[in-house]
């Protein structure tokens, strides 16, 4: 049983401002001293950043004393049975978990049904919904949009409204007037003033990882617009107010490939502020499949980890820096030699175009026969794919189900031997298999696929495993 207090907090739309508050509420209670876990819906890797960012501040709850990661609750990805244990494993002993919804309250996968919508999560954690309303262009109609998205599922319980973008002490007074009436109490006012700026681009904010010093300042800030507007006692008693989930908590647990006595195989993971996208269950699974994870950043390090076997490339920026990484000439040189060494290489997206022979026109890592260009198209959306073939990262018959958000296009888009057959929403073949490398635009979340890491650090080992004698 989990008795974790929480929330989420979802909106009627995109762009109502439930990055700013849910932001400003984690570090507004982080800096009341309570433990706050961290939370998004859906498969976003920039929110959790700033999520990080927020819990990151002097907490000295009863889970305090150690930084918490945003964690990622995506029920089409993961599958709707993950999503407890996978948010009572990254809650444990904290005090408030807040959870930041995607889209509207009850927007999910396409053609899904409510399948990896805020409301199927807020369902599945038996967690009150806080309402993030953008008020700036409504009075009275609030009351009927509130009453609206609160009888609609009577499984979601929306205890509370936060009116983001109010105007003026008449423009409140209208508002609160109207949802009097509503049944659901208003528990924040943030004025239209208020508006914390971040900056954003192609695939939206600019992760933490490349402005940590301004992320830090505008969090602080948040956290003070937040407390300012917002009823935190109110907000606190509603969260108290979930019942026990009635779950166990997800453990990497996968059996580790290196026996007692033997070397732990060196993965090297890329960061810094080109590589910022990763779930932080990747490198926990690497780890507990016998793994030593070591981070490297492709922008500044001229040498990957001393003793490394193995190379995880997530994604990222890698367009926006491509003359800096291309200038990286000797760790450019050290990837191409392990990947034609036969060691495992898993690139996802950003990874995929490091590994291509230029990007925009620049030389990168030349282990893919491929070139990459931005473009002004967006690809995104949900995939469900099989692997075609074996490799050091899935047995041939693997089926996944991922995420693809990028503007860049890659020609060819897949190799002799492609790394998946895309069987939804369109049949296609995608990506690139050749020796120990794995690369796609295809995101995963190992999770819902704990063998895909054990497998990878077999390869790295060169142990024989999974069937295959040369670990592949």
């Amino acid at each position: 049983m989990v008795n974790v207090p929480r929330l989420v907090i979802a909106a009627p739309s995109s762009g109502s401002g439930k990055t700013t508050v849910a932001t400003g509420l984690m570090a507004a209670f982080s800096e009341r001293g309570l433990a706050v876990s961290p939370h998004k819906v859906g498969p976003d890797y920039i929110d959790p950043g700033y999520h990080t960012l927020a819990v990151s501040s002097r907490s000295s709850g009863s889970g305090g004393g150690r930084t918490r990661p945003g964690r990622n609750l995506d029920a089409y990805m993961c599958g709707p049975g993950l999503i407890g244990p996978l948010f009572a494993y990254g809650a444990a002993g904290c005090d408030l978990a807040i959870v930041e919804g995607v889209m509207g309250l009850y927007d999910g996968a396409s053609d899904q049904g409510e399948l990896a919508s805020t409301a199927q999560v807020s369902k599945l954690l038996r967690a009150p919904v806080v309402l993030v309303v953008d008020a700036s262009s409504q009075s009275r109609s609030v009351a009927a949009l509130v009453h609206g998205f609160a009888s609609w599922d009577p499984e979601v319980r929306i205890g509370g409204v936060i009116l983001n973008k109010v105007a003026t002490d008449r423009h409140e007074r209208l508002l609160r007037d109207a949802l009097d009436g509503a049944g659901v109490p208003v528990m924040g006012v943030l004025r239209r003033t208020d508006q914390v700026a971040a900056p954003s681009r192609h695939l939206g904010l600019v992760p933490v990882a490349e402005r940590r010093a301004d992320a830090l300042d505008a969090t602080r800030e948040l956290a003070g617009r937040v407390r300012a507007g917002c009823d935190l006692e109110a907000l606190l008693a509603l969260a108290r107010s979930a019942p026990e989930l009635a779950t166990e908590a997800w453990e990497p647990g996968v059996a580790p490939v290196v026996g007692p006595g033997r070397e732990r195989p060196v993965i090297a993971v890329a960061g810094g502020p080109a590589f910022t996208f990763s779930y932080a269950e990747h490198t926990e699974l690497l780890t507990a499949a016998g793994a030593e994870v070591v981070p490297f950043d492709p922008l500044r390090d001229e040498a990957l980890p001393a003793a490394t076997r193995g190379v995880v490339i997530g994604g990222g920026f890698p367009e926006v820096y491509a003359p800096e990484l291309s200038a990286n000439e000797p760790l450019r040189k050290a990837v191409a030699e392990l990947a034609y060494a036969g060691a495992p290489v898993a690139a996802e997206c950003a990874g995929l175009l490091y590994l291509a022979r230029s990007l925009d026109g620049k030389p990168m890592c030349g282990v893919l026969p491929a070139d990459a260009r931005m473009s002004g198209r967006l690809t995104l959306g949900y995939r469900e794919a099989v692997a075609i073939g074996d490799s050091a990262l899935a047995a041939a018959g693997t089926r996944v189900r991922g995420h693809e958000f990028h503007r860049t296009v890659l020609e060819p888009g897949a190799g002799a031997e492609p790394a998946w057959g895309v069987v939804h929403p369109e049949r296609r073949v995608e990506g690139f298999v050749s020796g120990g490398v794995h690369a796609s635009y295809l995101h995963t979340h190992w999770a819902a696929a704990p063998e895909m890491a054990r497998r990878f650090v077999a390869r790295a080992a060169g142990a024989a495993g999974d069937g295959n004698e040369d670990g592949r």
